[in-house]
């Protein structure tokens, strides 16, 4: 998907307009007062915030054109629904809105079939976290979306899975202080903890020149098939320091079994 392209939809993104807070303040107060100019302004002023969305797609084969066009629904959106009352950036509120817009229309479109009654319950559960999260600012909980809609919480959950799409284990989740963590390192492999790769090549003899913290990394993450998020949460550091932890111990195990 070509999106670095300078013209989306005929829009030249290079000369897009950049609003300072006080324009955007004076702009929201005309907008609430029925002004369809100042809304007009204020949605060419926020186009940036599409544009930032729709690279999160890059990778996928989707056209920008049409990405773009469905961000800006999801930003026309914000911009009707956006109460000033909440105290957050308005770009706080519309990513996500932005973000919930294009995801609605890439599952619609997924090439795998999904039955109606499915969407629909997935539908109902996303409207009602969106809802939920822009009362409370906070996520809610599957029990809640459930006694919000009455909707039992495993129908939720297996038609959230329902709609999602296929991806990639070497999907790029976030990068933080320039390691990348993958769909794969979020992944707990509780099937196979018992027979691990690792306890065929003498882990126990190989771990012993690694330092506390990293034969605990090693251990909760090859024999007890925890993910990198739980080890992160349990040792109480950073998901990407476990990641770069596991890897500096992975390569200092090698290079000893290697010397043996």
């Amino acid at each position: 998907m070509a999106i670095s392209k300078v013209e989306i939809c005929g829009v030249n993104t290079s000369k897009l307009p950049v609003l300072t807070s006080e324009e955007k303040e004076t702009l929201f107060e005309r907008i609430q007062s029925g002004d369809l100019q100042a809304r007009e302004l204020y949605i060419k002023g926020n186009l940036r915030l599409v544009l930032s969305v729709i690279k999160r797609f890059s990778a996928s084969n989707e056209n920008a054109d049409d990405l773009f066009q469905i961000g800006c629904i999801g930003l026309m959106k914000a911009i009707d629904n956006f109460d000033t009352g909440l105290g957050v950036k308005f770009s706080t509120y519309a990513v996500p809105m932005i973000l919930g817009e294009i995801r609605r229309y890439l599952r619609d479109n997924n090439s795998i079939r999904v039955s109606r009654s499915l969407r629909d319950t997935a539908y109902k559960a996303i409207y009602a976290r969106e809802n939920y999260m822009k009362k409370n600012l906070k996520e809610p909980t599957i029990h809640e979306i459930s006694e919000e809609i009455g909707i039992s919480r495993e129908d939720i959950v297996f038609a959230m899975d329902a709609i999602q799409s296929p991806v990639s284990l070497y999907d790029p989740v976030y990068t933080e202080g320039g390691d990348t963590l993958y769909v794969m390192d979020q992944i707990s492999d509780k099937k196979n903890k018992e027979e691990n790769w690792v306890e065929s090549i003498a882990l126990g003899e190989s771990m012993k020149c690694l330092a506390e913290r990293e034969k605990t990394i090693i251990r909760l993450r090859f024999f007890e098939g925890r993910t990198q998020m739980e080890v992160a949460e349990e040792i109480g550091i950073s998901q990407a320091q476990v990641s770069r932890l596991e890897k500096n111990a992975l390569k200092t195990m090698r290079q000893y079994l290697r010397a043996d």
